[in-house]
C-alpha cells in the first residue's frame, strides 16, 4: 500500500512539472471534438428533429468522424487529470461539476458505438436503444462545450506564464 501511495505522489509531481504539456494535449484532443459536435448537429440532430439532415457523410468521411469521436477517450483521461489535480489541491464545485460532465461522456460513447459503429459494420444493432436514450446521449455530448472552453482558457493562461517552447525544453532537460 505504501508503494502505491508513493507511486501516486510521484505521478502527481510529474503531472505538476509537465502541467502545460498535459493541458496542451488535453486541449488539442478536445479541439477535435468540435468537429464531431458539428457533425453530430448537422447530420444526427437535424435528422432527428426535422427529418432531414444538413449533410450526410458516407464511407471515408464518416469513418474519419467516428475515429475523431474516439479521440475523445484519451481526451477524457487527459481532461479528467486536469480536474482531479485541481480537486486534489482544493475542493471547487466547478472542477467537480466539470469532472462529472466530462466523465458522463462514457454514456455517450456507448450510444455512439451502438448507433454508428455496429450499424455501419453489421448493418444491424446488437442493442436497440430507445429514442429518449439517444437524446440523453446527444445532450450529454454537448456537456463537453463548457469543459472545452475551460480547458482552452486554462491552456491559454498557462501559455502567458511561460511559452510552450520553454516548457517543452524544460521537459527535455529532465
Amino acid at each position: 500500500m505504501a508503494r502505491q501511495i508513493m507511486l501516486i505522489r510521484e505521478f502527481w509531481r510529474w503531472y505538476e512539472r509537465n502541467y502545460k504539456l498535459n493541458l496542451g494535449i488535453a486541449a488539442g484532443l478536445f479541439l477535435l471534438q468540435i468537429i464531431h459536435l458539428f457533425w453530430l448537429f448537422g447530420e444526427v440532430v437535424t435528422m432527428k428533429l426535422f427529418g432531414s439532415p444538413l449533410f450526410i457523410l458516407h464511407d471515408a468521411p464518416k469513418l474519419i468522424i467516428i475515429l475523431v469521436d474516439y479521440t475523445e477517450i484519451p481526451a477524457l483521461f487527459a481532461v479528467s487529470g486536469v480536474y482531479i489535480n485541481e480537486l486534489r489541491k482544493s475542493w471547487q464545485w466547478k472542477s467537480a461539476l466539470y469532472l462529472f460532465f466530462i466523465n458522463s461522456q462514457w454514456l455517450h460513447l456507448f450510444w455512439i458505438t451502438d448507433e454508428f459503429i455496429l450499424k455501419t459494420i453489421t448493418d444491424a444493432s446488437l442493442v436497440s436503444l430507445p429514442l429518449w436514450f439517444a437524446w440523453v446521449a446527444i445532450a450529454i455530448d454537448y456537456l463537453e462545450l463548457p469543459v472545452i472552453y475551460d480547458t482552452l482558457k486554462r491552456f491559454r493562461a498557462s501559455l502567458k506564464k511561460q511559452d510552450l517552447v520553454t516548457a517543452l525544453a524544460k521537459i527535455k532537460e529532465e
